[in-house]
């Protein structure tokens, strides 16, 4: 059950998902895995895009690449289409529901998941692509939000990760995860990528805006081409400007959904502020408060589902 604060979804659908069939094949032995080695030493940058299937403005991201020919100049340039199974299952008449088949691809990528002996098409991908994951240095997950809020890097809580977005730049909010505050662990946290005794590479989510919008296809290639010229990989685009200063947010809390009779005190879509103590959500009879003064919200569900993610409470840094 939900309240009158969760409104439909009623996104234009700008940008719609196409074949990727040309692209199944690779040249790595990975279904949708392509390799470009440029035979000079240099960093192995991975370009990972659906991780859910409904987030296609990384589809976007990594076909520009493959169709226009890019090679990389030094290093290694590795650009690969995550959860093909769920894009497939795109339906124009309820484009939300194919962000996954059963599990979240971006919140089981623990060896005691991946080595576990539960299976879902989730798992059996996860499990192809370790490899990919295993060979990158760095790593940009291109993703997009149910809302149309400004984008945003996540990235796990490390200098690294921090300097990497620093650098590459807009956009110039950024979600800061401590390990232990996030729900699982993603792409971006699995093996050496999550390893805060790692001091080398990077690895970061970029959210570009709303699902299926024109401006969030346009960031995810501009980031892309950002994030291979600051690696060296590429020439900088034409146009570039400085990096913003970073505006940073720190993950405090996640709340998951425990109730179908959750609802918010009031209509929502991310980056409301609630004063400390005031009252943010009902998660059937549990309260869900603000920790401190001036707490942000990032990403609250507008279709909660048990198990699922409702909200994360953040607060700038």
């Amino acid at each position: 059950m939900t309240n009158s604060n969760f409104e439909p979804d009623t996104a234009p659908l700008e940008v719609l998902p196409r074949d990727l069939a040309q692209y199944r094949q690779g040249n790595t032995g990975i279904p949708y895995v392509h390799r470009f080695d440029s035979g000079k030493p240099g960093p192995h940058a991975l370009i990972n895009a659906i991780t859910h299937g409904n987030e296609i403005c990384g589809m976007v991201a990594a076909t520009h690449l493959l169709d226009s020919g890019v090679r990389p100049k030094i290093g290694t340039l590795t650009v690969s289409f995550a959860h093909v199974e769920a894009y497939e299952a795109f339906d124009i008449d309820r484009p939300y529901d194919n962000r996954q088949l059963v599990h979240n691809l971006n919140r089981i990528w623990s060896a005691a998941q991946l080595d576990g002996p539960d299976d879902s098409p989730e798992l059996r991908r996860a499990r192809e692509m370790r490899p990919v994951l295993d060979a990158a240095d760095f790593v940009l997950d291109i993703h997009s939000t149910r809302a149309p809020v400004q984008p945003f890097w996540v990235y796990n809580e490390m200098d690294r990760n921090t300097a990497l977005a620093s650098a590459v730049g807009a956009p110039q909010v950024h979600l800061v995860m401590p390990q232990d505050k996030f729900p699982g662990t993603g792409v971006m946290g699995y093996g050496h990528h999550g390893d805060p005794a790692s001091d080398s590479g990077g690895a970061l989510v970029v959210e570009c805006g709303q699902h299926f919008s024109r401006s969030a296809a346009l960031l995810a290639t501009d980031v892309t081409l950002r994030f291979l010229a600051h690696l060296g990989l590429i020439d900088q685009p034409a146009g570039a400007t400085p990096p913003p200063v970073p505006q940073r947010y720190r993950l405090l809390e996640v709340h998951m959904v425990k109730s179908e009779a959750f609802s918010f005190t009031r209509p929502v879509i991310g980056f409301e502020t609630f004063d400390k103590g005031e009252l943010i959500a009902m998660n059937g009879t549990e309260e869900i408060r603000s920790p401190c003064d001036h707490c942000t919200i990032f990403m609250p569900t507008r279709m909660p589902i048990v198990g699922r993610e409702a909200v994360y409470l953040t607060q700038a840094i």
